[in-house]
């Protein structure tokens, strides 16, 4: 049995103890009082210096990106030019005109008309840097018809001689368009589109 004495003394340490207990629970909700907003104040912190870097970042990149194309227009535009040029020179009545056979072969002359093309062509080959895939490849196959166009002519029966076959492309190309003409208009819907 309890002694009166013993009671009160196990009474009074059970109520130092639940002070106890009440004041480490009240300082446990002072500290969340305090962390909590401390933490959402540094979250939100944390979010607004985020969003802030991303901005800057795109920014910067917008920025960067804008004087690339300032600095790359007069080179895309240069490139079609230059491209414009070689279409051109390569169209065969012009070329025909701008190149005279050395001889009255023709398989001379066929090869000679082959190879300026294929110079001309490789002295632009840096300019598809420049140019969108689609438009080098138009151009290359404009290319490839026009030696094409060269190489069937120099096939037929009446083919006979250099002249002739300067004959032969001539009236061939009264009767459709040159293959570099569909590349010239290509070139011209591209540019167009750049402004």
């Amino acid at each position: 049995m309890c002694h009166l004495k013993d009671c009160v003394y196990l009474g009074s340490n059970y109520n130092k103890t639940l002070n106890h207990f009440v004041m480490e629970i009240e300082r446990i909700i002072d500290l969340f009082s305090y962390t909590i907003p401390s933490l959402i104040t540094g979250l939100i912190a944390y979010y607004f210096f985020r969003e802030h870097t991303k901005n800057e970042d795109g920014r910067r990149r917008f920025l960067l990106k804008k004087d690339l194309q300032v600095n790359a227009l007069p080179l895309r535009l240069q490139a079609y030019e230059r491209m414009t040029i070689f279409l051109e020179r390569i169209t065969p009545s012009k070329i025909l005109l701008r190149i005279s056979p050395k001889s009255s072969k023709k398989e001379a002359y066929e090869l000679l008309l082959i190879q300026t093309i294929e110079q001309e062509f490789e002295h632009n080959l840096s300019q598809q840097i420049y140019v969108s895939d689609k438009c080098w490849s138009i151009i290359a196959t404009a290319k490839n018809a026009t030696i094409q166009l060269i190489r069937k002519a120099s096939l037929l029966e009446k083919t006979n001689s250099a002249d002739k076959l300067r004959e032969v492309i001539l009236t061939e190309m009264m009767e459709r368009r040159a293959p570099s003409d569909v590349a010239l208009s290509f070139i011209k819907d591209e540019v167009s589109n750049i402004w």
